[in-house]
């Protein structure tokens, strides 16, 4: 009997465990969202962390939205060089280019956000971007990704 009941509680912890839907379950449901809905949950989550005013709520829409696009596009260009079979590895060469890109995007972007907030906003926009990435090279550090 005490077998049964061992057996039964190892059936059902696997089942349990089997159901559970994984740790990238979040980013397949935002991958079906479109460019605008993307950005206006952005926008929003910013409004409600640094209390944007409706001026402000715009200009960082507009500025979200081509984020947004310029991350799918990215993202669908990759994906059609990998189903095409054209996607090789990058060499040194290009991915210093492309981090050197990413890095003056990003610098961009800092200037455009810094001009929409004002000083107790922008410092608290900065907080959480280095919280967010903080906890981004955890995650791949955890997947055995780089970081």
């Amino acid at each position: 009997m005490k077998q049964f009941v061992v057996l039964a509680m190892v059936l059902s912890t696997f089942t349990l465990f089997a159901q559970h839907p994984g740790p990238h379950h979040h980013r397949s449901l935002k991958a079906d969202m479109s460019a605008e809905q993307l950005a206006t949950l952005h926008t929003k989550k910013l409004t409600l962390a640094l209390d944007l005013t409706e001026d402000q709520q715009k200009k960082v829409m507009e500025i979200s939205l081509e984020e947004v696009e310029l991350r799918k596009s990215k993202r669908e260009a990759v994906k059609a060089k990998k189903e095409s079979g054209e996607w090789t590895k990058p060499t040194s060469d290009e991915r210093f280019e492309m981090e050197n890109n990413l890095l003056d995007h990003q610098i961009a972007h800092q200037q455009k956000m810094k001009e929409v907030l004002n000083e107790d906003q922008y410092q608290t926009w900065k907080k959480l971007r280095l919280k967010r990435a903080m906890n981004g090279k955890k995650r791949m550090q955890k997947e055995g990704r780089r970081g």
